[in-house]
Order: C-alpha cells, then sequence, then structure tokens
C-alpha cells in the first residue's frame, strides 16, 4: 500500500511539472520566393509584423534588423528579441513575468508560443508548414 501511495504521488509530480528548458530559435533560414529569389530584409520585417500580430503578439520594430515581441496570456507575458536578416531569424527569450522562469526553465507554455509563432512567420514567407 505504502509503495501503490509513493508511485501514484510520483506520478501526479511528473505529470503536474510544467517547465522545460526555455526555446531560443536561432538562425532560422529565410527560404527563397516562389521565383527563386532572395526575400528582402523588408519582406522578412513585414513576414515577422505580420505573424506576431496573428499570434497575438505585440511587436515594434526596435532597429532594421531587430523586432521585440510582447505576447500577454492573462496574468502571463513572455518577451521576446527577434534579430532579422533578409537569409535569417530568431527568437530570442528576453523576460517574462508569473511563467516561472529560473533561469534556464520555464512553463512549457513559452515554447508553445515560439514555435507557433516562427510556423506563422514560415508561413508568410509562403513556406508550407504541415509537417514543421
Amino acid at each position: 500500500m505504502k509503495k501503490t501511495l509513493l508511485s501514484i504521488m510520483a506520478s501526479l509530480l511528473i505529470v503536474g511539472c510544467t517547465s522545460k528548458p526555455v526555446m531560443n530559435l536561432n538562425d532560422v533560414y529565410v527560404p527563397s520566393t516562389v521565383t527563386g529569389q532572395q526575400h528582402s530584409i523588408d519582406d522578412v520585417q513585414t513576414a515577422i509584423l505580420t505573424a506576431a500580430e496573428q499570434r497575438g503578439w505585440s511587436a515594434r520594430v526596435i532597429k532594421p534588423g531587430l523586432i521585440v515581441a510582447t505576447l500577454s496570456v492573462r496574468t502571463h507575458t513572455a518577451t521576446v528579441d527577434i534579430p532579422y536578416s533578409a537569409l535569417s531569424y530568431s527568437i530570442d527569450y528576453k523576460n517574462s513575468q508569473n511563467l516561472d522562469y529560473d533561469g534556464t526553465d520555464i512553463h512549457r507554455n513559452y515554447n508553445n508560443w515560439v514555435v507557433k509563432l516562427s510556423r506563422s512567420i514560415q508561413q508568410q514567407l509562403g513556406v508550407s508548414t504541415q509537417n514543421y
């Protein structure tokens, strides 16, 4: 009985764990256009801003090549830096509130938000993300 109770408690502890290592997406490739031409830096900027808006992020251009985006969900807030060029972009953790960030790990929803933002950016750039 005691072992069963300990097993149940351990299982609940594992299931209740919601922290994951912070996911930064580094140098995500910007594909060429359907005509084979490289996107311009302005195209990439527009794709990031449009994708951010679609996903509920508030984004602003800090300078050419750098966007800062913030997502607020109920009492949770995440802010990321998005450096970009005509060839690639990255999504880097900047700060957060109420996401239990401890310097390494963060609430797993943060990583989901980052992945979905990147998928939307890729869609704006003309990439099918069904298997992404």
